[in-house]
């Protein structure tokens, strides 16, 4: 397959795609259940959920005085401090993913507005459904973003249960079909607030390669990895890695 090529992560193997969308021999779903791929067993492993409840709950009470002055500033900002956006979780199930708003409150016409007028744009958003340049964006909430404050609040998905402390990268639903087959590695767990994608550029990283690199962490998935991830989390935000 052109475009592919093999990569080490942390001594497993794992095929990451620039250019292509990675498929394999695994449908979505099979008469209206969610198929299980290999390793979903595995994934399941009840450490990672006491790992989560434990990290998730000590990260909440002593980020709460940050979190609350946040919330005071972006709401001096114009607008609801907090922002729930609709993303497709675990056996395909929606949750309200929770975020510091730090976009202008008119957001979704704005967008609009620019793909419409601005070509170079549009085809940006197209392959990576982001925008170097996004107008959209407040001055606070690049800062947000750049330092990851804005995502906070997903400890709290995460402590819900929607959400994961490592896992793939939460999607819309209109990512559902860019995913191809790939869906079925993406449905066996809960996204996470960090991943593979986290520690490996980011913003920097093309969808293909996202894709690739959720699936990967599906098929090798071991609770020291997810460790490990957490450990790599910590340089890639203090460098600001692909923050965007």
């Amino acid at each position: 397959m052109s475009g592919l090529h093999q990569e080490k992560f942390m001594g497993t193997a794992f095929i990451a795609a620039e250019d292509a969308t990675v498929v394999v021999p695994y449908a979505g779903l099979i008469g209206g259940q969610v198929a299980r791929p290999e390793n979903a067993a595995a994934i399941r492993d009840p450490r990672k959920r006491m790992l989560d409840v434990v990290v998730a709950g000590t990260m909440l009470f002593f980020s709460l005085p940050v979190m609350l002055v946040i919330a005071v500033l972006v709401r001096r900002d114009g607008g609801a401090a907090l922002f729930g956006h609709s993303r497709i979780g675990e056996n395909g199930r929606s949750f309200r993913c929770l975020k510091f708003r730090s976009m202008v409150s008119n957001a979704d016409q704005v967008l609009k507005d620019l793909l419409e007028r601005d070509e170079a744009a549009r085809q940006e958003w197209v392959e990576t459904q982001k925008l170097r340049r996004d107008p959209r964006i407040t001055p606070l909430g690049r800062f947000l973003r750049a330092t990851s404050l804005d995502e906070l609040p997903q400890l709290l998905n995460i402590l819900r249960g929607d959400m994961s402390l490592v896992g793939p990268r939460p999607i819309i639903q209109a990512e559902v079909e860019r995913y191809g087959d790939n869906i079925t590695y993406y449905y066996a767990t809960r996204p996470g607030l960090t991943g593979l994608w986290q520690v490996s550029g980011r913003s920097n990283t093309s969808y293909a390669r996202r894709v690739a690199l959720d699936s990967a962490y599906v098929r090798h998935w071991t609770f020291w990895k997810d460790v490990v991830i957490l450990l790599k989390t910590i340089p890639a935000v203090l460098r600001h890695d692909g923050a965007q």
